[in-house]
């Protein structure tokens, strides 16, 4: 699908940058962190299914896409909550399911506990809320995401190439599948001058990491961990914990994907999230 029109809308202050499609239930789609990443390049290939029966809002992220490209100073997750929420009443949405890929789902899991009445629902994939795992320290000390972000930059600096590999090795299962459209989305994004400076900056302009373990007994929503079986970051064990932790939480695990499943099994990725969305209507209807 080609992306619908961009619409702008402030929050509290700062501008997001977002697209909007489809009738029905608010669902707010909140993407990755890897360069380039925006909300269409994450959850292109699936708007199109949800928006057959929802309201699809798709924002891209602050320091992502065509959003502001705000330094980040505190608590960063608190931060991204708070900016979420305003940007929730600018557009008169007073309660969403959430459906969130890594860097995201992070966000909405802390916006969940702290704001639970915004919150209908949660579908989370690939993200990292806590520093520890239960079987094993996490790979390269929790910071794969960090050391690749500053491979990527560092050097030559962004090429195609480089993206490509980036995305083969850690993003997605089958790398040869990887359409060129989304490559080239990701590429040209992570060209944006602004967020290669935030990238070069020495000190972190990302705010101050968090550990969400008390936020996570505090999530009364229904969540649903939807894991890739071979994602590179965090395999399956690690949301099982995270499931347990979160006291309604669920877990799917889905084969020959990675850590964007939204984007290689679109098909099957939407017949899992869309049944948990309504079996939780048919419950509380």
């Amino acid at each position: 699908m080609h992306p619908p029109a961009s619409r702008y809308a402030d929050a509290d202050g700062v501008n997001y940058h977002y697209h909007e499609l489809g009738t029905g239930p608010d669902t707010v789609f909140l993407h990755g962190g890897g360069p380039g990443c925006t909300a269409w390049s994450d959850f292109g290939p699936v708007a199109g299914l949800f928006a057959a029966d929802r309201h699809c809002v798709l924002p891209d992220i602050l320091q992502y896409g065509r959003s502001d490209k705000i330094r980040i100073s505190g608590p960063m997750w608190d931060y991204h909550a708070a900016k979420t929420v305003a940007l929730l009443d600018t557009l008169g949405i007073a309660e969403a399911d959430f459906v969130c890929n890594s860097w995201g789902g992070t966000i909405a899991l802390n916006l969940a506990a702290k704001y639970p009445d915004r919150v209908r629902s949660l579908v989370v994939t690939g993200s990292m809320p806590v520093f520890y795992g239960p079987l094993a320290p996490l790979p390269e000390g929790a910071r794969r995401g960090r050391n690749a972000r500053d491979a990527y930059y560092g050097g030559e600096g962004p090429t195609r190439e480089k993206m490509r590999q980036l995305i083969s090795r850690l993003e997605w299962y089958d790398g040869t599948k990887l359409p060129e459209e989304t490559l080239e989305l990701r590429y040209r994004q992570s060209l944006d001058p602004e967020e290669r400076e935030l990238a070069a900056m020495s000190d972190s302009p990302r705010g101050d990491w968090q550990d969400l373990t008390t936020e996570l007994g505090q999530v009364q929503a229904p969540t649903l961990f939807v894991w890739g079986m071979h994602d590179a970051f965090l395999t399956p064990d690690y949301p099982l914990m995270l499931a347990r932790m979160v006291p309604n939480g669920n877990l799917h695990v889905m084969d020959h994907v990675s850590h964007h499943p939204q984007e290689e099994r679109p098909g099957a990725f939407h017949a899992v999230v869309s049944g948990f969305l309504r079996s939780l209507e048919a419950t509380s209807g």
